[in-house]
């Protein structure tokens, strides 16, 4: 489990297809030392699994069908810096909210301004363009992960969402790198699908056997 809490960014080194995978190979010198072979590491918010590169600065994954089909991992370019964070241990504090590693889908960046240009240090105003699919599960005020980082949602407009970014987060993070029209890696909040859910399964509850037979079904 994770906690959208990013610990460091790293860059991305090669995509190279092998027979039964894609493997992604990324530099983290912040995470040397910090993770051995199988560990789960999340990679701009997708958890993979690390396997040896060629020294304890790198890491590669290799990326499952469906990892390469939900996210944007195979469209990074060399160079692309990525959001990275190690599994949070049991018993740590939970910062900011669970946070699995399963992206849902993708969005699309529409706009990231500052809310006070005129000065060094601003806040900004985020806003995503998310998929129909997802919109059930995002509330106003409500918890969301885009490429890993967990963030707020302030606002909703139809499949558009804003998200205030403190300064903290748009630097020490991949966002300051963003321009509009780029691909971001959403996970909505888990609490939210299970409420659906149970909610959706609720809903039909009335449907037995009984009802339908006296109903000339």
């Amino acid at each position: 489990m994770f906690t959208g809490l990013i610990e460091t960014t790293g860059k991305v080194l090669s995509l190279q297809p092998t027979e039964g995978a894609t493997r992604i190979t990324l530099v983290a010198p912040q995470l040397a030392g910090r993770w051995k072979v199988g560990d789960s590491i999340a990679v701009n918010g997708v958890c993979l699994t690390a396997l040896l590169a060629d020294d304890e600065t790198r890491f590669a994954a290799d990326l499952a069908e469906e990892t390469i089909r939900r996210t944007t991992l195979t469209s990074l370019q060399p160079g692309t810096p990525i959001n990275l964070e190690l599994p949070t241990p049991a018993g740590s504090p939970l910062g900011g909210h669970v946070v699995q590693g399963h992206v849902d889908g993708t969005g699309k960046l529409v706009s990231l301004v500052p809310l006070h240009p005129d000065q060094d240090t601003s806040d900004w105003r985020m806003t995503i363009e998310i998929p129909s699919t997802l919109a059930p599960f995002i509330v106003p005020q409500g918890s969301i992960t885009i490429d890993g980082i967990s963030l707020t949602v302030a606002k909703i407009d139809g499949l558009h969402i804003e998200i205030a970014v403190i300064p903290h987060t748009y630097q020490a993070t991949n966002l300051h790198s963003l321009a509009p029209g780029s691909p971001v890696n959403l996970e909505t909040d888990v609490l939210s699908k299970y409420a659906a859910q149970r909610t959706a399964h609720a809903a039909m509850d009335w449907l037995t056997l009984d009802f339908i037979l006296s109903n000339g079904y």
